[in-house]
Order: C-alpha cells, then structure tokens, then sequence
C-alpha cells in the first residue's frame, strides 16, 4: 500500500508539473506581502489551478558573507542541509539517504543553495493536506537542526577539493578566476573557494554561520501555488517555528554592511599562456546593483550589444563578418552589488589578438553612440514578446516574486515590466550604457593566445 501511495503521489506531482500551461494569465496574479510577528516577511502570488505549492526561503546569508580565509564556507552550509537531520519529538533522526528516501516518499523536492548574496532553501509539494503537513515538518527540521555529520563532510570536503584542483586544469576556469580577481580585488564577490580555503571550514564554522545568519526574522519567503493567505501563513509559520525555537529570540540586529565593490580607476590586461585548442576571452567591468534605476535600459542595451545572441552587434561584427570567434556573447550579473558586465568570447590561439580588438572597438562604438531606433524596436520585440516564458511554470513564477522579494521591487513589477521596456528611447538607453561602461577602464584576460 505505501509503494502504491507513492507512485499516486509521483503521479499527480507529474500531471501537476505538466499542467502549468493551462495558467495562461499568471502576469495577471496579484502579489500579497506582509509581516510575521517573527520578522519574517512572506510574498505570495496565489494560482490555485494546479494542485501544488513552491516556497522558497531567501537569508542574507550569500558567499558574500564567507571569511575570505574560508571561502566556500555558505556553499558548504547548503551542502551539508541535505546531508541529516537530528531526532525531533517522536520522529527519528535521518541520515542522508534517510532524507532522500523520506522526500521520495512524500513525492515533494527540498534543497539548499548558496548563491552570490543569497543563502535558499526550496520546498515543492503537492497541496494534499497530509503530504503537504509531513513536507512542510520534514523542510522544518532540514533549516532548523542539520546534524552536520563530520564524516561526511570530510569526506565531500575531499570530493570538493579534488573537483577544484581538476578544474584548475581548464582554460575556462583560469580565465574566470583570473578576470574575478582582476574585476573585484578584496571585495567578497572576488572570493572563491580553493582547496587551502576548504581546508579552513570545519562543522563549528558551519554551526557559527547557521547561527549567525539562518534566522527567521531575517527570512524573505516567496510562495507560489494553490494556497490561500491564511494557509500560506500558517504553513510559513510551521517551517520558521523549529529555527526559532533553535536560535531563540534573536534580536536580529543588522548584519555587519559589506563593503561596495570599487570602480576600476585603470585598464587591466592579462595574458596567461596555456595549452589549449581554443583562447579564451574575457572582457569586463564592475557594472551594476540590482536596485539601480538604469536595470531594464541596461538589460535592453545589453540585448541589442551581446545577448541577443545573433541578432547582436557582438555577433555579428566579430563571428558572422570576421569568423574572429566560435562564440561571443556579453552579459552582466547585478546583485546587492554591482556584479561584473563581461564580454566573453572563444576563439583560434592565432587569431585572440584580433578577436580582442575588434570586440574593444565593438563596446566602445555602442557606449558612444548607443543604439539604432531599428536595434531598439527589435530588441524590445524580442523581450517583450518572450516575457510569457518568464512566467510559463510555477518555479519561474516564483523566481520572478523572489526576485521582487530579494529586491525590494514594486508588488505590480511583473504587471508593468512590459510597459516600462516598451517606453524605453535610445537616448535613455545610450545614457544608461554610458552610465554603466567604461571602455578605457575595462579588464581583458586572455587564456591560451599566441603571442
């Protein structure tokens, strides 16, 4: 009977999955937001359409927050969520496989991760009462009391560091790590995990982390499904209550503010020999937060630059007219900090210096002169009639609300997001690019040129 459960449950959790394309009018779903008592905060868009919830908890808890002498420290927390719990009341403890297999049962998903500025958790689930009261029990215990088995750490701690040093073998890896340092300096964004700074992260330095930062009056929880405000906040309340119960009544006083990312006062050049088949190119600068104004103008002009894949002037000017590259795209990463704008590009060992500056030139000729009418009405025809697939399922619907969650963006973002690109000119594209490039004050690293 139980084998029989399960199979219904994964049955319906994929019939569920399957049938987002039925909600058609979700851009059009209103964002609730409100307080706990605790201090958590809750955003909630409610699609009742599908029988399945997605809930996502969001700590200032990122790599931006790891001792530079331990990078890799967040990543290691989010790794070790997954890896066993402790017993609670009548329930036992669990081992990883314990986990995986309680979660199979249950026909639900729950994971951790630890990105740039953010530390989540994510639960999917079924709406079914029963599997959805065990679900939001089990992700409880995994936030709140990990059982941060040694062994297993160092055993993953191993893997990890092994999994580094080959990486350190590719030319893919070197370029990047060379062009973060280069980019971001001391700043935390320029942090990244090696085998000496895995070697530094023991359990106490997790359990320190946990403490500090995994709190409920700092979660920012996103929910996306078919479950009233009430529901929502009740269920929210049951995932939060063990962590407080753990960390007690924390005050939650500020954390300690992370130092902005500096912008480059030079140019930066690095060629780094290496044997390899292809060069590889990367060209950049700090370019910005996430919270900026210029954000829709700057991921237009980025479109029309490098990421509108080939229809961009990147594409076009340096693969399809000179055949300079296999590849060539730009993109930027805003943040709670100005993530980095890059050009990135692979190309013949022969042919990288040429690469190179035809690219320079490329960025320097928009940022001068921004883009043509005819380049900003495709772009926007592009992005405006692919927003649709922004929002198409629910785990993208969720990610939008946490972003306007992480953010602090306006409840109606999503319902104005076409309009507010739409009402773009070149002028205030070209003014934005301006804003956020300096082409005689970028970085350039190049991996496996010949001279």
């Amino acid at each position: 009977m139980k084998s029989m459960k399960k199979l219904a449950a994964g049955a319906a959790f994929l019939a569920a999955s399957m049938g987002f394309m039925t909600q058609s009018a979700w851009a059009l779903l209103p964002i609730e937001h409100w307080k706990q008592s605790s201090g958590a905060e809750v955003w909630l868009v409610q699609s009742p359409g599908i029988p399945m919830v997605d809930i996502q908890l969001a700590f200032d808890a990122g790599s931006r927050r790891d001792p530079q002498a331990q990078a890799g420290l967040a990543t290691a927390v989010a790794m070790m969520a997954s890896k066993g719990v402790r017993a609670a009341g009548d329930a036992p403890a669990l081992d990883e496989n314990g986990l995986g297999q309680a979660w199979a049962d249950l026909g639900a998903s729950f994971g951790a991760s630890a990105a740039r500025d953010s530390f989540t958790y994510g639960l999917r689930s079924l709406t079914e009462p029963d599997l959805l009261q065990r679900s939001i029990a089990l992700a409880a215990r995994q936030v709140a009391t990990p059982s941060w088995p040694e062994a297993v750490w160092q055993r993953d701690r191993e893997r990890w560091a092994a999994a580094l040093k080959e990486a350190d073998t590719r030319p893919g890896t070197v370029v990047s790590k060379a062009f973060r340092k280069d980019v971001y300096g001391s700043h935390p964004y320029g942090y990244q995990a090696t085998g000496e700074t895995l070697a530094q992260i023991d359990i106490p330095a997790m359990k320190t982390f946990h403490r500090d930062l995994i709190a409920a009056c700092r979660a920012k929880v996103s929910v996306v499904g078919a479950v009233s405000r009430e529901q929502a906040d009740a269920l929210v309340k049951q995932l939060l209550a063990p962590l407080q119960t753990v960390n007690g009544d924390n005050a939650c006083d500020p954390l300690p503010p992370v130092p902005e990312v500096a912008t480059l006062d030079k140019p930066v050049t690095q060629n780094i020999p290496f044997q390899s088949a292809q060069a590889h190119v990367l060209i950049g600068q700090p370019g910005i937060a996430r919270n900026n104004p210029d954000f829709l103008a700057v991921l237009v002009g980025n479109h029309i630059l490098g990421g509108g894949g080939f229809t961009s002037r990147l594409t076009e000017q340096v693969r399809e007219r000179r055949g300079l590259s296999y590849s060539v795209y730009s993109d930027f990463s805003p943040g709670l900090d100005r993530g980095a704008f890059i050009v990135a590009l692979q190309t013949r060992p022969d042919q990288a210096a040429e690469a190179v500056k035809v690219s320079q030139e490329v960025i320097r000729r928009f940022v001068a002169e921004g883009p043509t009418e005819k380049e900003l009405q495709a772009a926007k025809d592009n992005l405006i009639g692919g927003f649709a697939l922004r929002i198409d399922s629910n785990s993208k619907l969720l990610a939008n609300v946490a972003n306007i969650a992480w953010n602090g963006l306006p409840l109606d973002y999503l319902e104005h997001w076409t309009d507010r690109v739409r009402a773009l000119t070149v002028k205030d594209v070209k003014a934005a690019m301006q804003r956020m490039l300096q082409p005689e004050r970028m970085v350039t690293v190049t991996v496996g040129a010949q001279p």
